[in-house]
């Protein structure tokens, strides 16, 4: 069912992708890079490129590769297509320095042909714990039996040495690009793409599913197969260290609308920023303890404007922030976490910043109100008739109604003590100036 849902899709995505000329008519062989993590963009790069490949009959697909490892569940999600592709895939390590290493030498073994590049390495295939993390013995080494078993099917339908392959899932072991090919782990070492289809040319290959297939390629056209705009963008998000950034921005966005009601643009950037790392988070495996402190961490922040701490919640806000970076994807490969230069870039700035809002934003509702109605009570104003106790007065360059606790003649200064049903309670001034002068000495 999940094939046939997985099939559907692919199909209208071809189709969509014809109407909007992404698809070429017709291709000798497709290309695509991949030069990033494997995630479950990419995964879902390589299904669309085996879909387009079939739909434009191309003779093979050409993978460019170069890869630190990545997630588990997209790695195997990526050898099932290459497995089920009907278009030969020929993957290649590139350019010199690169790597297909952990979960890209599982990848590099699944392709119909294997070519690396003068200079490239892989290998280093044993399963890591998600964040480093300890584990019991026995769940450890079920995780190490089931890749070992995942790489030896592999390796034998494509007729490569199983032990040697196996022995980077055990041992962790790597290879040159010489020691690859001398162990039969790769099929080709090539300077060039050119190169490499000069050293295929006529060769026969046996499919996964015991085919075989006569390859032809040199000098044939090579199209390469972009990824979607869609993509390109989640691709970018879902880096941790962006994704991060975005969290962090986002909450502080939504922090500064609820102090500041109706300012509308902080509120509106924090929900498009909270939604964009929400939906790169989504695909990444994240501890929700570290978002927990991040959320943590902002109270702190709020409680270091309120309390007189003299930085001590802001620097523990500060360290809570950085913790729930360095925490928040929970990843096999240093490269799929946040950085430690990220997540302090991130935290010191916004804890200060934050801190520094939130102590504005109190002292400003602590302040003596000096407008409205309120902004009258401790004014100064003059009788424009005498109270008696009833009569008019000047504050403010406004006439109002007022009442007085004593008798006021005209032109006399009296003071607003209070304002109920826009009528002003008011004492005569040089009352106040008597008591005053009373007690000084």
């Amino acid at each position: 069912m999940r094939r046939f849902v997985a099939l559907r899709s692919s199909v209208s995505t071809i189709i969509l992708a014809y109407v909007l000329g992404l698809v070429p008519a017709s291709a000798d062989v497709l290309k695509i890079v991949i030069n990033d993590a494997i995630h479950p963009i990419t995964d879902e790069y390589v299904g669309r490129a085996i879909a387009a490949a079939e739909a434009t009959h191309a003779e093979a697909l050409l993978i460019e590769i170069n890869t630190p490892g990545g997630l588990v569940s997209s790695t195997r999600e990526i050898i099932e297509k290459i497995l089920a592709s009907p278009v030969p895939v020929v993957i290649y390590v590139t350019p010199s320095g690169s790597r297909a290493a952990s979960a890209g030498f599982f990848i590099l073994e699944s392709a119909d042909v294997a070519a690396m590049a003068p200079g490239t390495n892989t290998g280093a295939a044993h399963p890591v714990t998600l964040g480093g993390d300890k584990i019991d013995e026995v769940m450890k080494q079920k995780m190490e039996n089931d890749a070992a078993a995942l790489m030896r099917s592999v390796a034998d339908k494509r007729g490569r040495n199983i032990q040697v392959a196996e022995s980077a899932v055990r041992e962790s072991k790597s290879f040159t690009d010489k020691e690859a090919l001398s162990q039969k782990l790769i099929d080709y070492i090539a300077s060039s793409e050119a190169d490499l289809f000069r050293q295929m040319e006529g060769k026969t290959i046996t499919r996964f599913d015991g085919k075989t297939s006569t390859l032809n390629l040199a000098g044939k056209t090579v199209t390469i197969f972009d990824m979607t705009l869609k993509q390109r963008i989640l691709a970018y998000i879902m880096d941790p260290n962006v994704a991060f950034v975005l969290l962090a921005i986002g909450m502080l966005a939504v922090f500064m609308e609820f102090n500041h009601p109706g300012a509308v643009l902080p509120g509106t950037v924090g929900v498009v920023f909270l939604l964009l790392a929400v939906f790169a988070l989504n695909l990444l495996p994240v501890r929700f303890a570290a978002l927990g402190m991040i959320l943590g961490a902002f109270v702190l922040f709020a409680l270091e404007a309120k309390f007189v701490s003299h930085g001590v919640l802001t620097i523990g806000g500060i360290a809570l922030l950085t913790l729930g970076g360095l925490m928040l994807v929970d990843a096999p490969i240093p490269e799929m976490r946040v950085h430690l230069w990220t997540a302090l870039a991130v935290s010191v700035p916004l804890g200060l910043i934050t801190a520094f809002l939130m102590s504005i934003a109190l002292r400003a509702r602590q302040n003596k109100v000096v407008t409205g109605v309120q902004g009258l009570i401790g004014q100064v104003g003059v009788a424009q008739s005498p109270l008696t106790p009833y009569g008019k007065v000047f504050v403010h360059g406004e006439l109002w109604d007022a009442l007085s606790s004593a008798s006021v003649s005209e032109g006399e200064s009296v003071i607003v003590r209070g304002v109920e049903n826009l009528q002003l309670q008011v004492e005569p001034a040089v009352a106040r100036d008597a008591v005053a002068v009373s007690v000084t000495p």
